[in-house]
């Protein structure tokens, strides 16, 4: 190895780190020209490395989750004896969860959360745009539980619950697949419930022009009729934006109807401007049907994106507007 170094800057000009890399690797190879293959392969990274950065910055999200496992693992070991104690033991860990959600929030998109004080004091069910992922809702949630003190269980698709590792934190955040039966006892218990109608397929199918994927369900109605709780629309800017899918291409769709399985990829993790706002309460009226209250409900979500967002969304906008010096208003 001495004597390759030494050749390397033997000579009246000493060859460059590059050149001389070039020179040991084609000696023990044995492959002529080698330079010309590690000239292309530099050129591919260089060309290839912003395609490769929007699908490994989603993966920064499903770290950051499962740092909150692991830190509900140890803080589950930590107080052990408290739990026998304690009517919840949880309590300290959601803070904790929710400081560190909420400072990913705030550093990586400049979250903000506008028309809090629309949310009753009691129960009620929160209906939202659901998003390529759901990063903005659990942005909400910590920010209310830092605000508020609030906490806000969640409706989840049945994959969720397969997810591994996944069971301590849906567990310590109320995460519950339904049915409907569930959720209107969650509600009568009063607490507040969020849940998003399009779900899986309008997060993996919805695009920048935000349409809404709701089909004709009408079962969230249904719940906040029996609960006898208000319905609280809420909407996230730019939440296409900061996560995008590959959901245009129709193979992909195809596969998703038939194995109900979320098959698509996600791309994107930019840090653009996010901002959620919580709209006026619908409130509950006996004599009104749960495809009324549907219809009533989608017109309020509607309303919010076309007041609150751009059409067709657009990245680079929304990452210019974490430069804003005004705080966009209610």
């Amino acid at each position: 190895m001495t004597g390759e170094n030494e050749s390397c800057s033997a000579g009246p000009m000493p060859m460059s780190y590059l050149s001389c890399l070039t020179y040991i690797l084609q000696e023990w190879t044995g492959v002529e020209h080698i330079g010309d293959y590690l000239s292309y392969a530099f050129f591919l990274v260089w060309v290839l490395f912003p395609l490769a950065i929007v699908f490994i910055l989603p993966g920064v999200i499903v770290m950051l989750f499962y740092v909150s496992i692991l830190l509900l693992h140890i803080y589950k070991r930590k107080n052990e004896l408290k739990e026998a104690y304690s009517h919840d033991v949880w309590v300290g860990a959601r803070e904790m969860l929710a400081t560190l959600w909420d400072g990913h929030g705030r550093i990586w998109h400049g979250y903000e959360l506008h028309g809090v004080e629309n949310i009753p004091e009691g129960p009620g069910l929160v209906v939202f745009y659901h998003g390529a992922t759901p990063v903005d809702y659990i942005y909400f949630m910590a920010r209310l539980h830092m605000v508020k003190k609030r906490h806000c269980r969640v409706v989840a698709d049945h994959f969720v619950f397969r997810l591994p590792g996944f069971k301590i934190l849906l567990g310590v955040h109320g995460v519950i697949p339904g049915p409907r039966e569930a959720c209107v006892n969650t509600l009568k218990k009063g607490d507040l419930l969020a849940i998003a109608p399009g779900g899986v397929r309008e997060a993996l199918f919805g695009d920048e022009m935000y349409t809404i994927l709701w089909s004709d369900r009408k079962g969230f109605a249904q719940v906040a009729i029996d609960a006898k709780v208000p319905i609280i629309p809420m909407f996230t800017q730019n939440v296409r934006e900061g996560f995008r899918t590959l959901g245009g291409i129709k193979i992909l769709r195809s596969l998703y109807e038939r194995i109900r399985l979320p098959v698509v990829p996600i791309y994107g993790g930019f840090p653009v401007k996010l901002r959620t706002f919580i709209g006026e309460p619908i409130p509950y009226e006996p004599n009104v049907t749960a495809e009324e209250l549907a219809a009533k409900t989608k017109a309020a979500v509607q309303a919010l994106i076309d007041k609150h967002q751009k059409i067709p969304g657009n990245i680079f906008r929304a990452l210019m507007e974490r430069f804003q010096t005004q705080k966009k208003k209610d």
